[in-house]
Protein backbone atom coordinates (compact mmCIF):
# COMPACT_ATOMS: atom_id res chain seq x y z
CA UNK A 1 0.00 0.00 0.00
CA UNK A 2 2.54 2.08 1.10
CA UNK A 3 4.79 1.84 -2.30
CA UNK A 4 1.22 2.43 -4.40
CA UNK A 5 1.18 5.50 -2.51
CA UNK A 6 4.49 6.65 -3.36
CA UNK A 7 4.63 6.04 -6.90
CA UNK A 8 1.23 7.53 -7.25
CA UNK A 9 2.85 10.72 -5.47
CA UNK A 10 6.03 10.10 -8.09
CA UNK A 11 3.60 9.88 -10.77
CA UNK A 12 1.51 13.16 -9.98
CA UNK A 13 5.08 15.30 -9.32
CA UNK A 14 5.96 14.10 -12.89
CA UNK A 15 3.05 15.02 -14.66
CA UNK A 16 2.81 18.48 -12.70
CA UNK A 17 6.33 19.00 -13.97
CA UNK A 18 5.59 18.18 -17.34
CA UNK A 19 2.52 19.98 -17.41
CA UNK A 20 4.63 23.13 -16.36
CA UNK A 21 6.82 22.87 -18.94
CA UNK A 22 4.00 22.48 -21.37
CA UNK A 23 2.43 25.89 -20.53
CA UNK A 24 6.39 27.48 -20.83
CA UNK A 25 6.31 26.45 -24.57
CA UNK A 26 2.95 27.18 -24.68
CA UNK A 27 3.44 30.68 -24.15
CA UNK A 28 6.05 31.02 -26.61
CA UNK A 29 4.15 29.18 -28.92
CA UNK A 30 1.31 31.95 -28.61
CA UNK A 31 3.92 34.72 -29.38
CA UNK A 32 5.45 33.29 -31.60
CA UNK A 33 2.03 32.65 -33.65
CA UNK A 34 0.54 36.04 -32.85
CA UNK A 35 4.11 37.41 -34.20
CA UNK A 36 3.77 36.03 -37.11
CA UNK A 37 -0.21 36.88 -37.28
CA UNK A 38 0.87 40.59 -37.02
CA UNK A 39 3.64 39.85 -39.31
CA UNK A 40 6.69 40.35 -37.40
CA UNK A 41 9.09 38.25 -35.32
CA UNK A 42 8.05 36.40 -31.70
CA UNK A 43 10.87 36.40 -29.48
CA UNK A 44 13.68 35.61 -31.20
CA UNK A 45 16.88 36.74 -28.85
CA UNK A 46 16.72 34.51 -26.10
CA UNK A 47 18.62 31.31 -26.76
CA UNK A 48 18.17 29.40 -30.23
CA UNK A 49 14.89 31.44 -32.26
CA UNK A 50 13.97 32.41 -29.05
CA UNK A 51 13.67 28.52 -27.29
CA UNK A 52 14.66 29.87 -23.97
CA UNK A 53 12.19 32.77 -23.58
CA UNK A 54 10.02 31.19 -20.95
CA UNK A 55 12.58 30.52 -18.67
CA UNK A 56 13.84 34.27 -18.90
CA UNK A 57 10.18 35.38 -18.37
CA UNK A 58 9.52 33.09 -15.28
CA UNK A 59 13.13 34.07 -13.75
CA UNK A 60 12.07 37.58 -14.19
CA UNK A 61 9.06 37.97 -12.92
CA UNK A 62 9.44 35.50 -9.80
CA UNK A 63 12.75 37.74 -9.16
CA UNK A 64 10.80 40.88 -8.97
CA UNK A 65 9.78 42.74 -5.94
CA UNK A 66 6.58 42.20 -4.38
CA UNK A 67 4.40 44.91 -4.13
CA UNK A 68 0.67 44.45 -2.58
CA UNK A 69 -2.00 47.38 -2.08
CA UNK A 70 -1.92 48.93 1.85
CA UNK A 71 -5.92 48.47 2.14
CA UNK A 72 -6.11 45.02 0.55
CA UNK A 73 -7.30 42.13 2.39
CA UNK A 74 -3.43 41.12 2.75
CA UNK A 75 -4.60 37.02 3.20
CA UNK A 76 -6.77 36.37 0.30
CA UNK A 77 -4.49 38.82 -1.75
CA UNK A 78 -2.06 36.25 -1.38
CA UNK A 79 -3.66 32.82 -1.10
CA UNK A 80 -6.24 33.60 -4.49
CA UNK A 81 -3.10 33.04 -7.06
CA UNK A 82 -1.93 29.78 -5.25
CA UNK A 83 -5.20 28.01 -5.24
CA UNK A 84 -5.70 28.86 -8.68
CA UNK A 85 -2.72 27.17 -9.24
CA UNK A 86 -3.26 24.34 -7.38
CA UNK A 87 -7.08 23.88 -8.70
CA UNK A 88 -5.83 24.18 -12.43
CA UNK A 89 -3.01 21.21 -11.66
CA UNK A 90 -5.52 19.27 -9.57
CA UNK A 91 -7.87 18.66 -13.01
CA UNK A 92 -4.37 17.09 -14.74
CA UNK A 93 -4.95 14.02 -12.15
CA UNK A 94 -8.08 13.09 -14.54
CA UNK A 95 -5.93 12.15 -17.62
CA UNK A 96 -7.08 9.00 -18.59
CA UNK A 97 -4.35 6.35 -18.37
CA UNK A 98 -3.92 3.07 -19.64
CA UNK A 99 -2.40 2.21 -16.39
CA UNK A 100 -5.65 2.83 -14.04
CA UNK A 101 -3.28 5.54 -11.84
CA UNK A 102 -5.92 7.95 -11.52
CA UNK A 103 -9.04 6.48 -12.97
CA UNK A 104 -11.92 7.57 -11.18
CA UNK A 105 -15.30 6.46 -12.05
CA UNK A 106 -17.03 9.61 -11.30
CA UNK A 107 -14.10 11.86 -13.20
CA UNK A 108 -16.50 14.17 -14.97
CA UNK A 109 -18.18 15.31 -11.39
CA UNK A 110 -14.65 15.78 -10.43
CA UNK A 111 -13.92 17.73 -13.75
CA UNK A 112 -17.00 20.26 -12.55
CA UNK A 113 -16.40 20.13 -8.92
CA UNK A 114 -12.86 21.70 -9.73
CA UNK A 115 -14.29 24.19 -12.39
CA UNK A 116 -16.70 25.73 -10.37
CA UNK A 117 -14.44 26.35 -7.59
CA UNK A 118 -11.68 28.24 -9.88
CA UNK A 119 -14.71 30.75 -9.65
CA UNK A 120 -14.13 31.73 -6.28
CA UNK A 121 -10.60 32.15 -6.81
CA UNK A 122 -11.14 34.63 -9.67
CA UNK A 123 -14.33 36.28 -7.33
CA UNK A 124 -11.68 36.59 -4.26
CA UNK A 125 -8.67 37.70 -5.89
CA UNK A 126 -10.86 40.18 -7.15
CA UNK A 127 -12.69 41.62 -4.44
CA UNK A 128 -9.35 40.94 -2.18
CA UNK A 129 -7.63 43.65 -4.14
CA UNK A 130 -9.73 46.43 -2.67
CA UNK A 131 -9.51 48.31 -6.58
CA UNK A 132 -12.68 48.77 -8.51
CA UNK A 133 -11.74 48.04 -11.36
CA UNK A 134 -10.29 44.48 -9.83
CA UNK A 135 -13.47 44.14 -8.40
CA UNK A 136 -15.56 45.04 -11.58
CA UNK A 137 -13.08 42.54 -13.85
CA UNK A 138 -13.74 39.68 -11.51
CA UNK A 139 -17.20 39.73 -11.31
CA UNK A 140 -17.59 39.99 -15.05
CA UNK A 141 -15.46 36.76 -14.90
CA UNK A 142 -17.71 35.11 -12.84
CA UNK A 143 -20.55 35.79 -14.68
CA UNK A 144 -19.26 34.62 -17.91
CA UNK A 145 -17.91 31.53 -15.99
CA UNK A 146 -21.14 30.58 -14.15
CA UNK A 147 -23.51 31.24 -17.52
CA UNK A 148 -21.32 28.62 -19.67
CA UNK A 149 -20.29 26.00 -17.04
CA UNK A 150 -24.26 25.68 -17.50
CA UNK A 151 -23.58 24.53 -21.35
CA UNK A 152 -20.15 23.07 -20.36
CA UNK A 153 -22.24 20.68 -17.65
CA UNK A 154 -25.28 20.01 -20.30
CA UNK A 155 -22.73 18.66 -23.08
CA UNK A 156 -21.40 16.48 -20.24
CA UNK A 157 -24.72 15.03 -19.56
CA UNK A 158 -25.40 14.40 -23.29
CA UNK A 159 -22.29 12.37 -22.95
CA UNK A 160 -23.11 10.20 -19.68
CA UNK A 161 -26.50 9.30 -21.49
CA UNK A 162 -24.36 7.97 -24.42
CA UNK A 163 -21.70 6.58 -23.05
CA UNK A 164 -23.36 5.40 -20.10
CA UNK A 165 -20.60 5.74 -17.34
CA UNK A 166 -18.77 9.30 -15.70
CA UNK A 167 -15.41 7.25 -16.10
CA UNK A 168 -13.03 9.87 -18.89
CA UNK A 169 -11.63 6.27 -19.78
CA UNK A 170 -15.03 4.50 -21.36
CA UNK A 171 -14.77 7.93 -23.89
CA UNK A 172 -11.39 5.47 -25.52
CA UNK A 173 -13.32 2.41 -26.00
CA UNK A 174 -16.74 4.08 -27.16
CA UNK A 175 -14.49 6.15 -29.71
CA UNK A 176 -12.39 3.40 -31.83
CA UNK A 177 -14.88 2.65 -34.23
CA UNK A 178 -15.29 6.62 -35.22
CA UNK A 179 -14.99 10.10 -33.13
CA UNK A 180 -17.85 11.55 -31.61
CA UNK A 181 -16.90 14.43 -33.50
CA UNK A 182 -18.30 13.09 -36.37
CA UNK A 183 -21.31 12.41 -34.53
CA UNK A 184 -22.09 15.48 -32.07
CA UNK A 185 -20.50 18.16 -34.60
CA UNK A 186 -22.37 21.40 -33.20
CA UNK A 187 -21.91 19.87 -29.30
CA UNK A 188 -18.15 20.35 -30.40
CA UNK A 189 -18.31 23.39 -31.86
CA UNK A 190 -20.41 24.76 -28.58
CA UNK A 191 -17.56 22.77 -26.26
CA UNK A 192 -15.02 24.68 -28.24
CA UNK A 193 -16.69 28.37 -27.72
CA UNK A 194 -17.95 27.35 -23.94
CA UNK A 195 -14.05 26.64 -23.43
CA UNK A 196 -12.97 29.73 -24.73
CA UNK A 197 -15.26 31.57 -22.38
CA UNK A 198 -15.15 29.18 -19.60
CA UNK A 199 -10.67 29.88 -19.29
CA UNK A 200 -11.27 33.58 -20.23
CA UNK A 201 -10.05 33.85 -23.27
CA UNK A 202 -10.35 36.18 -26.57
CA UNK A 203 -12.89 36.74 -27.72
CA UNK A 204 -14.00 36.50 -24.07
CA UNK A 205 -11.72 37.88 -21.98
CA UNK A 206 -13.93 40.86 -20.52
CA UNK A 207 -12.05 39.52 -17.57
CA UNK A 208 -9.06 41.38 -18.71
CA UNK A 209 -10.60 44.13 -20.76
CA UNK A 210 -7.29 46.42 -20.69
CA UNK A 211 -9.70 49.14 -22.81
CA UNK A 212 -11.95 49.60 -19.84
CA UNK A 213 -10.91 48.01 -16.94
CA UNK A 214 -6.75 48.22 -17.16
CA UNK A 215 -5.93 44.21 -16.97
CA UNK A 216 -9.78 43.62 -15.15
CA UNK A 217 -9.37 41.30 -11.82
CA UNK A 218 -5.22 40.96 -11.92
CA UNK A 219 -4.42 44.80 -12.34
CA UNK A 220 -2.94 44.57 -8.58
CA UNK A 221 -0.99 42.07 -8.87
CA UNK A 222 2.59 41.90 -10.02
CA UNK A 223 5.63 39.16 -9.85
CA UNK A 224 4.85 36.10 -8.41
CA UNK A 225 1.37 36.25 -8.12
CA UNK A 226 0.34 37.87 -11.57
CA UNK A 227 2.96 34.40 -12.79
CA UNK A 228 0.49 32.11 -10.97
CA UNK A 229 -2.37 33.58 -11.77
CA UNK A 230 -0.99 33.59 -15.79
CA UNK A 231 0.29 29.99 -15.15
CA UNK A 232 -3.05 28.43 -14.27
CA UNK A 233 -4.88 30.31 -16.77
CA UNK A 234 -2.59 28.71 -19.34
CA UNK A 235 -2.63 25.40 -17.48
CA UNK A 236 -6.63 25.41 -17.53
CA UNK A 237 -6.66 25.97 -22.13
CA UNK A 238 -4.39 22.95 -21.90
CA UNK A 239 -6.66 21.05 -19.84
CA UNK A 240 -9.06 21.87 -21.48
CA UNK A 241 -7.63 21.31 -24.94
CA UNK A 242 -7.12 17.91 -23.65
CA UNK A 243 -10.36 16.93 -22.29
CA UNK A 244 -11.72 18.25 -26.31
CA UNK A 245 -9.55 15.62 -27.82
CA UNK A 246 -10.92 12.94 -25.15
CA UNK A 247 -14.23 13.84 -25.57
CA UNK A 248 -14.15 14.34 -29.41
CA UNK A 249 -11.40 13.37 -31.18
CA UNK A 250 -10.58 9.80 -30.14
CA UNK A 251 -8.98 9.09 -27.02
CA UNK A 252 -5.93 7.16 -27.21
CA UNK A 253 -3.50 8.73 -24.68
CA UNK A 254 -0.74 5.96 -25.45
CA UNK A 255 -0.49 7.00 -29.32
CA UNK A 256 1.20 9.80 -30.22
CA UNK A 257 -1.41 11.32 -32.80
CA UNK A 258 -3.46 12.40 -29.37
CA UNK A 259 -0.99 14.54 -28.15
CA UNK A 260 -0.51 16.14 -31.66
CA UNK A 261 -4.05 16.53 -31.90
CA UNK A 262 -4.13 18.49 -28.15
CA UNK A 263 -1.16 21.01 -29.92
CA UNK A 264 -3.28 21.56 -32.77
CA UNK A 265 -6.77 22.53 -30.51
CA UNK A 266 -4.34 24.62 -28.04
CA UNK A 267 -3.11 26.03 -31.17
CA UNK A 268 -6.73 27.33 -32.04
CA UNK A 269 -7.19 28.62 -29.55
CA UNK A 270 -3.79 30.80 -30.03
CA UNK A 271 -5.76 31.31 -33.30
CA UNK A 272 -8.78 32.18 -32.15
CA UNK A 273 -6.92 35.17 -30.43
CA UNK A 274 -5.07 36.19 -33.41
CA UNK A 275 -7.98 36.77 -35.92
CA UNK A 276 -11.20 37.56 -34.09
CA UNK A 277 -12.45 41.20 -32.25
CA UNK A 278 -13.52 40.72 -28.83
CA UNK A 279 -17.22 40.60 -28.33
CA UNK A 280 -19.36 42.64 -26.43
CA UNK A 281 -20.46 41.71 -22.76
CA UNK A 282 -24.02 41.59 -23.21
CA UNK A 283 -23.79 39.45 -26.58
CA UNK A 284 -21.80 36.78 -24.59
CA UNK A 285 -24.70 36.93 -22.27
CA UNK A 286 -27.21 36.45 -24.67
CA UNK A 287 -25.20 33.79 -26.78
CA UNK A 288 -25.29 31.77 -23.69
CA UNK A 289 -28.34 31.74 -22.21
CA UNK A 290 -29.99 32.26 -25.50
CA UNK A 291 -28.28 30.56 -27.91
CA UNK A 292 -26.07 28.06 -26.29
CA UNK A 293 -28.59 26.29 -23.64
CA UNK A 294 -31.02 25.85 -25.90
CA UNK A 295 -29.01 23.85 -27.98
CA UNK A 296 -27.43 21.83 -25.61
CA UNK A 297 -30.90 21.23 -23.73
CA UNK A 298 -32.25 19.58 -27.21
CA UNK A 299 -28.79 17.67 -27.68
CA UNK A 300 -29.24 16.05 -24.61
CA UNK A 301 -33.10 14.98 -24.79
CA UNK A 302 -31.85 13.83 -28.63
CA UNK A 303 -29.22 11.75 -26.76
CA UNK A 304 -31.37 10.35 -23.80
CA UNK A 305 -34.25 9.79 -27.01
CA UNK A 306 -31.73 8.28 -28.92
CA UNK A 307 -30.80 5.84 -25.95
CA UNK A 308 -34.08 5.06 -24.98
CA UNK A 309 -35.36 4.27 -28.47
CA UNK A 310 -31.57 1.69 -29.16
Amino acid sequence: MFREMMMLMMVSLILVIFVMVGVAFFTLLERKVLGYIHLRKGPNKVGFTGILQPFGDAIKLFCKEHVYPNVSNYLLYYVCPVFSLFLSLILWMLMPYMSGMFNFNLGLFFFLVCTSMGVYTIMLSGWSSNSNYALLGGLRAVAQTISYEVSLALILLSFVFLVGSYSLLDFFYYQMGIWFMFFCFPLCNVWFVSCLAETNRSPFDFAEGESELVSGFNVEYGSGGFALIFLSEYSSILFMSMLMCVFFLGSGLNSFIFYLKLIFVAFMYIWVRGTVPRYRYDKLMFLAWKGFLPLSLNFLFFYLGLKIFF
